[in-house]
């Protein structure tokens, strides 16, 4: 197979001006800013190496069908389709290359961008268009309406539109990645098909949130896994914070209102609707699913916890209001575990977006309390390697650790003291790229590296795009902190 190798070579940063106001900065601050441009600029071109040799090696055909494994030792990938939260790892790792390419430009090194950007719009774009053989069309018996969808499925049809996507063939999480990429693709591109379709997944996304009522007229809320499931998680509530957040900040000087469903509180049965801003739409459901988890998933040692489920019985169930079939409400409380590093993640993201929203300092103690029990919970210092953390990378924990990292990224900007989380991703991915890096791939285990065995060094996709996406946020993070 032929793979595009990106060359990495740190150029003179010709680009960094070094006087302000007309006169000359310290010599010991050129020297920083320097370096900051320079980790940021080498980081930027390893996303891009990983990324470009990830697409090439996992994607074949003009329908882009994406195999879940590649063997850089073999150069054999695997019969295996990706799943479509697959499948968005990759779209999410353009984007932090986009985003990236971005900042470098508005710190003065256009070069970059103006080498990457356009072919990594055009990768978007195809990316987008191809998604289309994960999305299929079903209805839903939901808990106000019934009403006809066309979602992402989890598996890859043969055709465009032809997925299954009834029951448990599709989930709410994989719409809620899908629509935080569609909004940072639309504030990169400023193309409104993104907006568009990330406005219709949010209204089937919160759709799927239980509006209906407890014996004191309060809603019970919560999101289940999907439309065939009764369990509510982390991952199908969480991720849908910080995007709704977006959404008001994109809304919040306009007038736009969308159809508000819900149950009325008196008599806990009959569907209402109203007409309201989409502003304030997008910001209060953005408040209570971040207040529903924390109350419901929070755990004592200070993370969060996987899900609530075990309800008997276990497929949703319908029940009959004046006449018309709705879905029933679920009651349990049992949570299970284990805490896994993206559900911590995604609530930091979430509260450092609703502190930038409401300047509610509520958000800045929750961040406050989470980032460190975040990292004290999953960062093991020198378990694998002295003066290195490491962070649990069985099953999917590769791409999960990558959330927790942007949820420190984000948290940045209200607390400084996070550098030292943040530095521990920058840490592991050097090591991996400067011991293990062969034919532009990483091992999965940055820290170990690769079997002995050469057959057994399949690598997941959605961890090279991983492993790309952090070193692109980490990029931007050097410029903008």
């Amino acid at each position: 197979m032929e793979k595009f190798r990106t060359i990495i070579a740190i150029c003179t940063l010709s680009f960094l001006t070094i006087t302000a106001c007309g006169e000359a900065i310290p010599e010991t601050v050129q020297e920083n800013q320097l370096a900051k441009n320079s980790l940021s600029e080498q980081n930027l071109l390893r996303a891009i190496e990983l990324a470009d040799n990830a697409v090439s090696a996992h994607f074949t055909g003009e329908g882009m069908a994406m195999a879940r494994y590649y063997n850089p030792y073999t150069d054999v990938r695997s019969d295996e389709k990706g799943s479509v939260w697959m499948y968005t790892s990759a779209i999410e790792a353009v984007n932090a290359i986009l985003h990236a390419l971005k900042v470098q430009k508005e710190h003065g090194n256009a070069r970059l961008y103006t080498e990457h950007f356009d072919r990594y719009k055009a990768l978007l774009q195809n990316l987008y268009n191809h998604a289309d053989y994960y999305l299929g069309t079903f209805e839903l018996i939901s808990y106000t309406q019934t009403k006809e969808w066309s979602v992402y499925g989890v598996h890859r049809a043969a055709s465009k539109g032809a997925a299954k996507v009834a029951g448990i063939e599709n989930v709410y999480d994989d719409q809620m990645w899908l629509v935080r990429e569609l909004l940072e693709a639309y504030k990169l591109t400023n193309n409104s098909e993104y907006l568009e379709k990330a406005e219709y997944l949010t209204e089937y996304v919160l759709d799927g949130w239980d509006c209906t009522r407890d014996t004191n007229g309060e809603e019970i809320g919560g999101i289940p896994w999907g439309p065939g499931y009764v369990s509510k998680h982390s991952c199908s509530n969480g991720p849908m914070v910080s995007p709704l957040v977006w959404l008001h900040e994109l809304y919040k000087d306009k007038n736009d209102e969308l159809t508000y469903r819900y149950i009325d509180a008196e008599d806990g049965k009959t569907r209402k609707t109203s007409q309201v801003k989409k502003s304030d739409y997008y910001l209060q459901f953005a408040q209570k699913i971040y207040d529903w988890q924390k109350k419901h998933l929070l755990r004592s040692d200070g993370v969060y916890d996987d899900m609530m489920g075990g309800c008997s019985p276990g497929n949703p169930q319908t029940e009959t209001s004046n006449g018309t079939t709705y879905r029933k409400g679920t009651t349990c409380r049992d949570r299970i575990g284990p805490a896994i590093t993206y559900n911590s993640g995604t609530m930091l993201s979430g509260a450092a977006d609703l502190l930038r929203a409401t300047g509610d300092d509520r958000y800045l103690q929750d961040a406050d309390k989470l980032s460190d029990a975040s990292f004290n919970y999953f960062a093991k210092a020198g378990q694998t390697k002295t003066g290195y953390y490491t962070f649990d990378i069985s099953g999917f924990r590769n791409w999960f650790n990558g959330v927790l990292m942007r949820g420190y990224v984000d948290v940045y900007p209200a607390r400084q003291d996070v550098d030292e989380y943040i530095h521990t991703f920058q840490q592991n991915l050097d090591y991996g790229y400067e011991n293990f890096l062969y034919n532009g791939f990483l091992p999965a285990n940055l820290l170990v590296g690769w079997s002995a065995d050469h057959n057994e060094n399949q690598t997941e996709g959605m961890f090279s795009f991983a492993f790309a996406a952090e070193y692109a946020v980490l990029s931007r993070y050097e410029l903008e902190k």
